[in-house]
């Protein structure tokens, strides 16, 4: 079973980092439970098509050559893990900064919440 650090670490990565629609979706069905809530600045969305959706519509509006990347270790507590990142041209200054803090459940996620900086 995914601990909270492979969880939050691989979403960052492979979900949010990863351009491939194919292979993000098949990450998402792998990371996500189903029935997942994902709640950032913009509002609240539930569901893996959803989280889908805005993952792709953040990485198509974005340059090529921006990477995500973490900013400190994965810090968890139980069934809860929070990860602060980075996101901007790999070795260069990021273009924004954020936390995501995530309930899992069963080595899913069932609730993700992005704090930007």
């Amino acid at each position: 079973m995914a601990t909270p650090e492979e969880l939050l670490t691989r979403n960052l990565h492979e979900v949010f980092g990863e351009r491939d629609g194919d292979r993000r979706r098949a990450v998402i069905a792998e990371l996500y439970d189903a029935d997942v809530l994902f709640q950032d600045p913009e509002g609240a969305v539930r569901g893996r098509e959803a989280i889908d959706g805005k993952v792709s519509a953040l990485l198509d509006g974005a340059p090529a050559s921006f990477v995500f990347r973490p900013t400190g270790p994965v810090r968890v507590s139980g069934d809860l893990g929070v990860l602060t990142w980075a996101f901007g041209p790999e070795g260069g200054e990021p273009a924004a900064s954020g936390t995501d803090i995530a309930l899992t459940e069963g080595g899913r996620i069932v609730r993700l919440h992005t704090l930007l900086d």
